[in-house]
């Protein structure tokens, strides 16, 4: 009621702030869909050459968390960034050979994030975390095949946008960077990942 009556006096200005300030809260869930770039992963160890590479591939997320309030809030997340294919040409006893490359990578994490309102339902975030990541590369060539998997783990960081349609629904925008993801023999290198995705808070 005394919310009723300040909006009538002061306006949209007070009802939307308040809006804003009630729907930041709580726990949520959601999904994205974006794209990641493995930046390493079409360089080729001494005696293979790899050509139709793309570095670039479709990635998922699914994430869950709590907003303490509109400024704070932590974050836990399962990546599936993708599988990086090519064509590979390597020397094996004196000849050249052909065949394909694969390296694939997922990661959980568990990040915290600090946002910034800018508007009634609009407002700016930075995240801060880390991730555990699981990486798997191969090689098949006539006669060779190699495989490999490694697990490890590091700081990510990444900054984003959120708009709030209800007090449940928001959609977001965001870019973010998981560093040195995998091992030297797995195409280590920076995965960084542009995505959109829609949550829904548990009110």
């Amino acid at each position: 009621m005394k919310r009723s009556m300040l909006c009538a006096v002061m306006g949209s200005v007070l009802c939307g702030g308040a809006f804003a300030q009630e729907a930041a809260q709580g726990f949520y869930a959601g999904v994205s869909l974006g794209e990641a770039r493995f930046p390493n992963a079409c360089s080729a160890n001494a005696g293979v050459t790899l050509s139709n590479c793309n570095d670039r591939n479709t990635t998922w997320e699914l994430f869950g968390g709590h907003q303490f309030s509109p400024n704070f809030a932590w974050e836990v997340g399962y990546n599936d960034f993708g599988r990086v294919s090519s064509d590979a040409v390597a020397s094996v006893g004196g000849s050249m050979v052909a065949g394909n490359a694969k390296v694939e990578a997922t990661a959980w994490e568990l990040s915290g994030i600090g946002s910034l309102p800018l508007a009634s339902q609009f407002s700016i975030y930075g995240k801060l975390g880390a991730y555990y990541a699981k990486t798997k590369s191969s090689t098949s060539l006539p006669g060779v095949s190699t495989s490999a998997t490694n697990h490890n783990s590091n700081f990510t960081f990444g900054l984003g946008a959120r708009y709030d349609f209800t007090k449940n629904i928001g959609l977001r925008a965001e870019w973010q960077r998981f560093p040195k993801v995998g091992a030297d023999f797995t195409s280590k290198g920076d995965i960084d990942v542009l995505a959109i995705g829609g949550l829904y808070r548990f009110q």
